[in-house]
């Protein structure tokens, strides 16, 4: 059983991690902060920290900057760095659910349960109608739980009750399943109206919410089954099943023609004798009809050598019920 419960400590498994804030921003300042964005999605998350951090030192009441700086530092794993970041945009912007959000995101990646519950119990106090922080709430009690009935089994092992309610609970994660999914999209609020002075968030009013859902947000699990399958397939060295993966129009990085790519790629995955990939982080960071960009952490092991670890950006379309690579980056 215990098992179970390290699965699920060190990977934010299931909680939404915001990639950006409902904020009403200055628009001189909208070109930078999505030239920042731009760097990140791309995959160079260390540059786009040293503009973000420029940015702030000319800016330092911007909390559209602030809350991104947290962002960025959670990317490049630097967590403590980044629940300091959110702290403070919950200090000066106590009315905005996001960043307690990604604090109990953070929360959980350590193992702190309570203080996740009570950052996530807060967003929903400051926006009752933020959907984002029940489910998380909910995976939160979830966990708590499944810690309770792990050292109820431990003090009794022949106890079949709580070895039932655990079953259920793993059942419903996924033992296997060591994922982020983040399916919110950047929201837009600053429009023509917006005064040259305005730093402060604007909250995302109940109505809006449940007016206008977004559609592509119900593609977000099948985007993201497709690229675990990816990785899975990776993993067992199943080469028809990993170049499934791809689509017909894939393009190689550096220019390379795809027939040298599959070469490179069947040599590569068939010398090992032993493969592990595990993919932390993903996050489905734009998702607009039949196409779709995520980012994740990749952990690349062959056979007993030290893991590679890199940032990844996919780009995918859907092709029938099934979502396929169409470009991949990485960055070290």
């Amino acid at each position: 059983m215990n098992n179970f419960i390290a699965s699920l400590t060190p990977s934010i498994a299931r909680f939404v991690l915001v990639a950006s804030a409902s904020f009403a921003f200055n628009i001189a300042y909208a070109d930078e902060l999505k030239d920042i964005t731009k760097l990140a999605d791309q995959g160079q998350t260390a540059v786009a920290l040293d503009r973000i951090n420029t940015f702030i030192a000319a800016n330092p009441k911007n909390a559209q900057a602030l809350f991104m700086k947290g962002v960025l530092l959670a990317e490049q794993g630097r967590r403590d760095e980044a629940i300091k970041s959110f702290t403070e945009v919950t200090e000066r912007f106590p009315n905005l659910p996001e960043p307690y959000n990604n604090l109990a995101v953070l929360y959980a990646d350590q193992g702190q349960f309570d203080k996740a519950r009570k950052a996530l119990e807060t967003a929903i106090k400051t926006h009752p109608s933020y959907a984002t922080a029940h489910e998380n709430l909910g995976d939160i009690y979830a966990r708590m739980a499944s810690e309770a009935y792990d050292k109820a089994l431990q003090l009794d092992t022949a106890n079949t009750r709580a070895q039932g309610k655990l079953s259920l609970i793993k059942d419903l994660f996924g033992t296997g399943n060591k994922t982020t999914i983040a399916a919110r999209e950047p929201v837009k609020t600053a429009s023509a109206s917006t005064t040259a002075n305005a730093t402060t968030p604007a909250p995302t009013p109940a109505a809006e919410v449940k007016k206008a859902p977004n559609p592509a947000s119900n593609n977000t699990d099948n985007i993201t089954a497709s690229i675990n399958s990816w990785a899975q397939a990776w993993s067992n060295k199943d080469l028809n099943k990993y170049f499934a993966s791809y689509a017909d129009d894939f393009k190689p990085a550096k220019g390379q023609n795809y027939k040298a790519w599959e070469k490179q790629r069947r040599e590569r995955i068939s010398a090992p004798s032993k493969i592990n990939v595990e993919l932390n982080n993903i996050a489905v960071v734009a998702n607009e009809g039949n196409t779709a960009k995520v980012r994740f952490k990749q952990s690349y092991q062959a056979d007993k050598r030290s893991p590679i670890r890199t940032s990844k950006t996919l780009l995918l379309k859907k092709s029938g019920d099934n979502w396929l690579i169409t470009e991949e980056i990485a960055s070290n």
